[in-house]
Order: C-alpha cells, then structure tokens, then sequence
C-alpha cells in the first residue's frame, strides 16, 4: 500500500508535468545532463512506477499472465496510473514469454507488446521497456537456462532486435532498459538467477565462468553486444540499464556498468535505490557515485527498510541530483490508498509542505 501513497506523494510533487497527451519523443538535452521533449525542448522530468505484477495470489501476476485474457485490467490499470500522475511506466517483459526457440520470437507477445504501446499513447503515458526478465523460474525454459554464456547472450540479442523492431514506430518508448539488475559473480552455484524474493527471481547473472575476465570487461561486451542489437533497429530511443548501487553496502565500490568502458552506449544511468533506516546519507553518497555526467534516474525506490519520514528526506535531498523517480503500482485503486487515512494524510501534509523546493 506504501507504493501505492508514494506514487501520490510524488505524483502531487510533479503536478501537471505528467498530463501529456499527443506525446512527443524523449530526447537527451544538448548539455547531455537531462531529458526534453524532442520538438518542443521543454524539459522532461520523470517520475514513474514499476508496473512488475498485479496483487493476485500471493506473490501477484506478471504482467504476461493476464494482459491477452484480462486486457481491460490493464487499461483499467492504466488510466489509473495517469490519473496518480504518472509519466512514465515501467513494464518488465520476461524472455520465456517472447522467445520460443533460440531464434524465433513469439509474434503473439510482439503483436500485444505493440497493442500496449497504442494503450499508453493513447493514455498519455510513456513506457521504460525493461527486458530479459526470468523472473519466475518456471516459466523459463529450459533449452535457455541450458545454453553456454555466448549463445544465452545470442539469444538476450535476438529478444532485444524483435522488441526494437517492433516497438521503434511509437513515440511512447522511453526507453530500453537492458536487463533488470545483471550481476556478475556472486554465488554461481544458485545459477544464471537468484536472490529470489516474494516469489520473484530479480537479479540475473551474466556469466558463470568469468575466466580471466574482470567485471568491467564482461559488462563492456554484454552492454555493446545488446544495445548493438537494439540499434540495428531502432536508432533514437534511448537505452539504459537499471542496476544495485553496490555503493550502498560497500562504499568504496565503484559503478561497472557504468563505468567510462561499459556506459558509452547507454544514454542515461539508472540505479535502484532503497534507504535504509537511519542511513539517508549513506544512499545520497551511493548515488552520487553514479552521477558520470549522464541524466540519472532512480528508477526503483521505496521505503522498503525506512520510515516514510525518512524517505520523505531523501526523495527532497536527492532531487537536484536526479532527473526522477519511478517507485510502485500494484493495481490497487486510490480508494484503497484513501482507507489508510493517517498516512496518506502525512503524505499529503509532508508534500504540501515541501512544494515549493520541488519546483
């Protein structure tokens, strides 16, 4: 339900920014540190939610689940989100849902990624595109999680060039997000995913055998590899990867994907940031890791391990930093937001308060 206020909180943070109708493409700004509208250069500030899964079952439904079967949910859905205020919504598309073979993508799930695209259009709404989802581990196939690193690359390039192709014509794009969180290293017994939380496989690895390879030149090849393949058919929107700020918990770490070898493809940074209780300052010092020159958004966050006070701290302190947010929507309505009345109301107060710095 917390997603749920943040949204409104930050929806009434950036007010009528978020009503656009007849949209224009996203564009990096001349001085490379922002985003604008494409024709009429007006900026372009982000704040978003994370459209994962709904709130059925335990561990809720990916979208893919149910968006042939219960399509008016998701435009139900969507204008909801517009009404919050949103600007941007992320969606995570699951490569066992678009990739039938090694080679062939599944038309179907093209055809509806394209019928997502006029909803959006259509609602005013732009989308984060994030992609190479295996988030539930069995509906990932086993002739995928079977090939060797290079093919299993192949095959993540593949998934990127029928996506492209198909979702190039619309002006809803807002991005490319390469893969939600790659890693690499860590506990390569668990496999190509792990971390698994609610239900849901978040993390992917890139390899499970570096060799002799170092972080950076791994990520370097991967990055070029896809975006490569992103731009064989798509050469405008812009692409991204959402990453940990492993900043956050070791703070002499330093940004591999983003580092000066991997992020030349990449067009903006994009870091997934959670306070923790009593460590606001911790997380301002990890994201200003990432701040390389490039348009920076926190493209998750959530009170997940902080008070909502405390986040209220960071999302004002952050904000000369970042060019927005993007936090969470579940699929619950405002009149379930409203039943928790004495938090929304410190939302509301908290944000009516602190306007003013916002604008």
């Amino acid at each position: 339900m917390i997603f749920r206020l943040l949204a409104i909180a930050l929806g009434i943070l950036f007010g009528s920014a978020a009503h656009l109708l007849g949209l224009e493409r996203i564009r990096i700004s001349p001085d490379g540190g922002s985003f604008v509208l494409a024709d009429s250069g007006a900026p372009f500030r982000v704040w978003g939610v994370n459209y994962d899964h709904d709130s059925h079952g335990a561990n809720g439904r990916l979208l893919e689940d149910y968006w042939e079967q219960e399509w008016e949910t998701v435009r139900s859905d969507f204008q909801e989100m517009k009404e919050l205020g949103a600007n941007v919504v992320r969606v995570h598309l699951q490569i066992g849902k678009f990739m039938s073979s090694p080679e062939q993508p599944v038309e179907k799930a093209l055809t509806q990624m394209r019928r997502l695209l006029d909803l959006a259009e259509q609602t005013g709404l732009y989308l984060d595109i994030t992609g190479l989802g295996a988030y539930h581990k069995t509906d990932t196939p086993k002739w995928y999680d079977a090939l060797p690193e290079a093919d299993r690359w192949t095959v993540q390039a593949q998934f990127w060039s029928a996506v492209a192709k198909a979702c190039r014509g619309s002006n809803a794009v807002f991005c490319y997000d390469l893969m939600n969180e790659p890693v690499i290293g860590g506990n390569t017994e668990e496999g190509w995913v792990g971390g698994e939380l609610g239900g849901k496989c978040f993390v992917q690895r890139l390899t499970l055998d570096a060799g002799k390879r170092t972080p950076i030149e791994i990520a370097t090849a991967w990055v070029h590899q896809m975006t490569s393949a992103i731009r064989a058919e798509d050469r405008e929107h812009l692409i991204t990867v959402g990453v940990i700020p492993w900043a956050l918990v070791w703070p002499t770490a330093k940004p591999i994907f983003y580092s000066p070898e991997a992020s030349g493809p990449l067009d903006f940074v994009s870091i997934h940031l959670y306070p923790n209780k009593g460590e606001v300052d911790k997380a301002l010092a990890a994201m200003a890791v990432y701040d390389i020159g490039k348009p920076l958004l926190i493209e998750e966050t959530f009170p997940l391990s902080c008070s909502i006070e405390e986040m209220d701290d960071f999302l004002k302190r952050s904000r000369s930093r970042t060019e927005g947010y993007v936090s969470f929507y579940w699929g619950r309505t405002i009149a379930d937001a409203a039943r928790h009345v004495e938090i929304l109301e410190f939302l509301l107060e908290a944000v009516g308060r602190r306007s003013q710095p916002w604008r």
